[in-house]
């Protein structure tokens, strides 16, 4: 599996600096120049987002002490460096994340249903925002042709969407138990335990229905939150699109990102969607890829620092485990 997503990275860099050329390096370099500092401060407005995520992420934690916003921000910024940056088909980083709660004493139960729950209602979440925006572009392009086909597209994924809660319902840790075996060994045994256990876990969270609706909410809110790192990317480039296409564009490119999720942080189709759907929304070829530059600019400014941090912290627990 690493390797396969290795290879589509590979693939995937090639196809983004060909688009790059292809829309003229020079004139993408102009309007990366024109933007400046405006780069860093879109780089930062994407910190509200995931704010959003954290408060919905927190608000799935049993009992009243729970731990601070601060330190699930932390986590999720680790979780989202290994998923945006390493080859891990975007899963890496929620077992990154259950492992960081496990470590500062938050239990292997609630530590690894929060983190599924979270993942299932973000799935969900991003569908109907994504659902909003297609439907938006559907009636606002020309090509209707063009946005009902990708209405179908993203349609065709509520099924995989419905398996993935009622496989939960049924016991998730249990159905896919001999598979994770096979797959880990012992280490799998060590790290799940009593799978009965971590499925009940996750039940009593659903049934908890109040907090489910309230993560779903900020879920929901952190994706529509990209619509400003859209418009305000644009503003410094000097070319700004009215919030509501700021919001169909946003959605067209995460619906193509899930969709291309092998393929380690989207290389080559975020840049091509960019281009395609910038284009049908009025963008010129090198402020497209400017403004998907800009976006990758954002996850070496914040991921990158989250991926040595997590590697400093993975040394300091391993040198701690080996003092006697």
């Amino acid at each position: 599996m690493m390797r396969v997503a290795i290879l589509f990275g590979l693939l995937g860099l090639a196809a983004a600096t060909g688009i790059i050329i292809w829309s003229g390096y020079d004139q993408v370099l102009l309007a990366l120049s024109q933007a400046g500092w405006g780069i860093l401060w879109t780089s930062l407005y994407h910190i509200l987002s995931m704010v959003f995520c954290v408060i919905g992420w927190r608000a799935l934690m049993p009992g009243k002490k729970r731990p601070s916003l601060s330190f699930f921000f932390y986590t999720l910024w680790l979780r989202s460096s290994v998923n945006n940056m390493m080859p891990v088909a975007r899963i890496g980083g929620e077992v990154l994340a259950v492992r960081v709660m496990m470590k500062h004493g938050i239990i292997k139960t609630s530590a690894i249903a929060s983190t599924v729950v979270e993942l299932t209602m973000s799935v969900i979440a991003v569908f109907l925002f994504d659902a909003i925006g297609i439907g938006m572009f559907t009636v606002h392009v020309a090509d209707r042709y063009m946005g009902w086909k990708l209405l179908m597209g993203l349609l065709l994924s509520m099924p995989a969407i419905g398996a993935m809660i009622i496989v939960q319902r049924a016991g998730f840790f249990g159905l896919l138990s001999k598979m994770f075996t096979l797959m880990f060994r012992d280490k799998w045994k060590k790290f799940a335990g009593n799978t009965a256990k971590l499925d009940r876990a996750v039940h009593t969270m659903y049934q908890r229905k109040k907090r489910v609706l309230i993560c779903g909410f900020w879920q929901f809110m952190a994706w529509t939150a990209g619509t400003g790192e859209i418009w305000l990317a644009l503003y410094f480039l000097g070319h700004t699109l009215s919030l509501t296409e700021s919001f169909m564009l946003e959605a067209l490119i995460q619906a193509s990102a899930s969709a291309a999720f092998i393929v380690p942080g989207a290389l080559g189709v975020q840049e091509a969607g960019f281009v395609l759907f910038g284009h049908m929304l009025g963008l010129s070829p090198e402020i497209a890829v400017a403004l998907a530059v800009i976006r990758r600019c954002r996850d070496l400014l914040l991921y990158v620092p989250g991926l040595i941090i997590w590697q400093v912290q993975e040394g300091h627990w391993l040198l701690r485990a080996r003092k006697p």
